[in-house]
């Protein structure tokens, strides 16, 4: 496990020190893919050890006094050379979404991204909440969808800013086309430290609306129903 080195679905802690840090690990985990700390390895990958029983027990408090809700994990303990690591393994919650207190004390919802663990955007937090309502997505391919759609055919990607920039629209509005798009699988989303940006995900798309007329409906009655 160690020599895959820190990914989507592990991350190594050298020591515990903060429960509220530790909580945004469990709560990314959670919200994404799963995944497992293991406890007692610095970032090179190698074994420091588990220094004490006190640095487990921060993981509990971690999981029960800043996960909102709590987050759900099972332990393993494993004796290297006479030096302890443990194992925390975090399932994927498919049912909701948990919060974590972030650097201002404010609970936000993180996800687990490579190697990293990110505040989930406004677009993301809006894609979730349709996802839960099981409610058909219906658009309109109007001129501003086109737009849209003409950019990503071109350039392969925009952000919501460079959207709103194009097409002279409130904030708003590119969000909710932004996730419409996501929902009905026509985009897709990358988020990383810096920047989040959209992509063109069916490279025949625009072939296929070419003979839309505008306020075409293009809709899923079956969108996220299993």
């Amino acid at each position: 496990m160690i020599k895959e080195g820190e990914h989507q679905q592990q991350d190594f802690k050298f020591e515990i020190s903060d429960s509220k840090k530790i909580a945004r690990s469990l709560v990314a985990f959670a919200n994404t893919d799963g995944g497992r700390l293991l406890v007692g390895v610095k970032d090179n990958g190698s074994i420091a050890g588990v220094r004490s029983d006190e640095e487990i027990h921060m993981v509990e408090a971690a999981a029960q006094l800043y996960c909102q809700p709590e987050v759900q994990f099972t332990t393993k303990e494993w004796n290297i050379n006479g030096k302890l690591v443990l194992e925390v393994v975090v399932p994927k919650n498919k049912k909701l979404k948990h919060k974590a207190p972030d650097k201002n004390n404010n609970y936000k919802i993180f996800v687990r991204v490579g190697d990293q663990n990110l505040l989930a955007t406004p677009v993301m937090l809006k894609v979730w909440k349709k996802e839960k309502q099981k409610i058909a997505v219906k658009i309109s391919i109007t001129e501003t969808e086109m737009q849209l759609l003409r950019y990503l055919n071109e350039y392969q990607t925009i952000s919501l800013d460079e959207f709103i920039q194009l097409t002279g629209i409130k904030k708003r509005y590119a969000e909710a086309i932004l996730v419409d798009f996501i929902l009905l699988g026509i985009i897709s989303i990358e988020l990383t430290e810096k920047h989040t940006r959209y992509y063109l995900t069916e490279s025949d798309f625009m072939e296929r609306i070419a003979s839309f007329s505008n306020d075409t409906f293009v809709t899923s009655p079956n969108i996220h129903q299993k």
